[in-house]
């Protein structure tokens, strides 16, 4: 008999995933693993933990359901999937191919010594598939988006197989049960509920409402696409499907937009893939010089959400309490870390990683470079985002803000963007005193701006 490996990685799922079909299609019976690896687990998100714990507690019940089950191990995995292709006989292993550096050493390592077979599943196209003609990686978005839409469209999405084979029992490490996150419950069935809820309501709105703040205008799709609970092909040939069967403007504009939100995901992983060297620094290399300042004070404010800027300090707040931050906060944040304060990039890109539920090497580095004006097709070094402007646009009721910051929640609208800027008889009325139960600003955006552009033109002259 025929034994395949399946090896889990960012693919906790049963429906369109190629990896496992692959493997029904080469063997008898397949026995699905997940690794613990510790390289990638220690040090890693307190929360993105909690998430990928629960996403293995059920796809193991998922499994079960359909007459298999998950074994679960920790260790290196070159060596374990060594011990499992002793223990099962197997023939062959399978496994979803992945792109960040450690990725590609670790299978690089596991395919010189063990018979093991890689296939699509974490993009729509591989980035090799996207080049130039050249043969040449894009380093713009918008050459990039329109190859990428060149190529046929893939194909549709496997169903999720009846039942599956069963499998001896295995040693396996138990899954501690921890509390599940009210905000993202960790299962396959989870995710296309969320993505049902977007089809059906909000994607017709998000060509709009997608900045802002206050609203629900956003897939929230994102840790779900980071473990694989669903598949971008899913995505993708829903978004087809609805172009196809509409000549609504209004309605192909939302959907090309929101497209072209999932085509950036494939972008930034290409970027990754074609250019390690992001992970360690600027992708432009002319800005390795810029004079970043050190202060620990002012970075443990801006983590903490206490840097008086209230639509910076909501964000980082939903941040820490949640793992999750809207799309157009995370682009103000960045660039009030890295502009405002002149304090490197870096050390936002890693507390995000440290905080995010989502968190991904490639989108959360192409993110912050994008923001900081370093990275490939990035804001401009002199664009530097004003806070109170960004508040007053995408939150202009304050309702994001009071969320977040409810210390906060009495300040009429006038001053809740400017909070420093009230009146001490607002204060007292609102039950708040600048400076002392939420912080006055710990920097003047004007001088902040004028500091960050004469940096930024020392890094490129220097």
């Amino acid at each position: 008999m025929t034994i395949a490996l399946w090896w889990v990685r960012r693919d906790l799922r049963l429906s369109d995933n190629q990896a496992l079909s692959l493997a029904l299609n080469r063997a008898e019976s397949v026995i699905p693993i997940f690794i613990i690896d510790p390289l990638l687990m220690d040090g890693s998100s307190p929360k993105r933990e909690i998430f990928l714990k629960n996403g293995l507690i059920s796809f193991d019940i998922n499994l079960r359901n359909i007459g298999s089950r998950l074994t679960i191990r920790r260790g290196d995995p070159l060596e374990e999937l060594s011990k499992l292709q002793k223990e099962t006989g197997a023939d062959l292993i399978v496994a979803e191919r992945d792109y960040s550096p450690y990725a590609k050493t670790r299978d690089h390592r596991v395919a010189d010594v063990l018979p093991i077979e890689f296939t699509a599943g974490l993009t729509i196209h591989p980035p090799s598939a996207v080049r130039k003609p050249d043969g040449s990686p894009y380093t713009i978005f918008t050459p990039f988006m329109k190859a990428w839409k060149k190529i046929p469209a893939p194909s549709k999405p496997i169903p999720s197989p009846k039942s599956l084979p069963r499998i001896p029992e295995f040693l396996s490490i138990p899954v501690p049960a921890v509390q599940p996150l009210d905000c993202f419950p960790a299962s396959e069935d989870a995710a296309h509920t969320v993505l049902e809820n977007f089809l059906n309501s909000t994607i017709y709105t998000n060509a709009q409402d997608r900045d802002r703040l206050d609203h629900e205008g956003t897939s929230r799709l994102s840790p779900y696409l980071r473990f694989g609970l669903i598949s971008p092909r899913t995505l993708i040939s829903c978004v087809n499907q609805m172009m196809a069967d509409t000549d609504n403007q209004g309605n192909l504009s939302c959907l090309s937009a929101w497209l072209n939100e999932l085509i950036w995901r494939e972008f930034y992983i290409s970027i990754l893939d074609s250019c390690p060297h992001v992970l360690s620094g600027p992708f432009r290399e002319s800005l390795c010089n810029v004079p970043w300042r050190d202060s620990p004070s002012e970075l443990s404010a801006w983590q903490d959400g206490r840097t008086g800027y209230p639509v910076v300090d909501a964000a980082m707040r939903q941040l820490n309490q949640t793992g999750w931050m809207h799309n157009r906060a995370r682009m103000i944040v960045a660039s009030f870390l890295a502009k405002d304060l002149l304090i490197n990039w870096q050390e936002g890109e890693r507390w995000f990683m440290r905080q995010l539920l989502d968190g991904d090497p490639a989108c959360n580095n192409g993110g912050w470079q994008w923001s900081a004006g370093t990275g490939t097709d990035a804001a401009p070094y002199f664009r530097v985002f004003n806070p109170v402007l960004q508040s007053q646009k995408f939150d202009p009721n304050g309702e994001y803000i009071r969320r977040w910051l409810p210390e906060l929640k009495n300040f009429p609208d006038a001053y809740i963007h400017t909070p420093w800027k009230a009146p001490l008889d607002v204060q007292s009325a609102s039950h708040i005193r600048i400076g002392s139960d939420y912080p006055a600003p710990i920097v003047d955006h004007h001088f902040a701006r004028l500091r960050a552009l004469a940096a930024y033109r020392t890094g490129v002259s220097g």
